[in-house]
């Protein structure tokens, strides 16, 4: 049976003798229905927030079952991305392993290849120096007859040369060198002034006495002749 506050505070009661106090019985009963009412009112928030709570439950069940699936699928996914991670590890090693045997017979091959090459350039750079040695020989012995003639060339020039010296030194004792350079200033006098015996009688006659109206006159023009024909040559003399 369900009572509402209201149905306590309208609540009628019998009356008999010597019955209870009425102000008091309905004070209680006001008292009664407020706290019922309070009751009331606490049980509806209690209500909601249990619903509340029983939607936030089966939402973290949601939630929880949710998680659970997930961590099942990475589990299922961490064991195959394992599984997978594991083949690819070994394809990856076998591959590695085939190109490193590959590389490495390669190498040899190529250490093979450089070897008898070398060997190869060896005998023939074996073969050169021997052909350049023979060749440098050869050389050496016409350096060695063209230092002999240049020897001989040399010896035979010197020998001429203390000849020339001596002729020369015997040539030097009877030279006369005043005697060569009177005899050098006539021979360039006579080429360079072929007509200066003629003047040297023209200045002769000019110095005779002559008439002195002809003097007056000739003197100053043949005064002026004679200064301007003077050489070097007339002070040589």
């Amino acid at each position: 049976m369900r009572i509402t506050p209201l149905e306590i505070r309208q609540k009628a009661f019998e009356r008999v003798l010597r019955g209870y106090d009425k102000d008091e019985v309905n004070a209680y009963l006001q008292s009664l229905s407020q706290e019922w009412e309070r009751m009331q009112d606490d049980a509806k928030e209690m209500k909601i927030k249990y619903e509340a709570t029983e939607r936030e439950v089966a939402k973290l069940r949601e939630v929880e079952s949710s998680l659970y699936k997930t961590l099942k699928t990475a589990e299922d996914t961490g064991a195959h991305v394992i599984d997978q991670a594991n083949k690819t590890a070994e394809l990856i090693l076998r591959e590695a392993q085939m190109k490193a045997d590959s590389m490495l017979n390669e190498a040899k091959n190529k250490a093979k290849n450089t070897i008898e090459e070398s060997e190869f350039i060896s005998k023939q750079m074996l073969v050169e120096m021997e052909e350049r040695l023979k060749t440098l020989g050869q050389h050496y012995k016409t350096l060695e007859l063209h230092k002999d003639n240049l020897l001989s060339d040399m010896k035979r020039l010197a020998a001429e040369t203390i000849d020339r010296v001596d002729r020369a030194k015997t040539a030097a004792r009877d030279f006369d060198p005043d005697q060569h350079l009177a005899l050098a200033k006539r021979e360039t006098k006579k080429a360079l002034f072929p007509n200066a015996e003629v003047e040297r009688e023209i200045k002769n006659a000019m110095a005779l006495p002559t008439q002195p109206v002809v003097k007056e006159v000739s003197q100053p023009v043949m005064a002026s002749e004679t200064k301007v024909q003077k050489s070097f040559f007339d002070d040589i003399q």
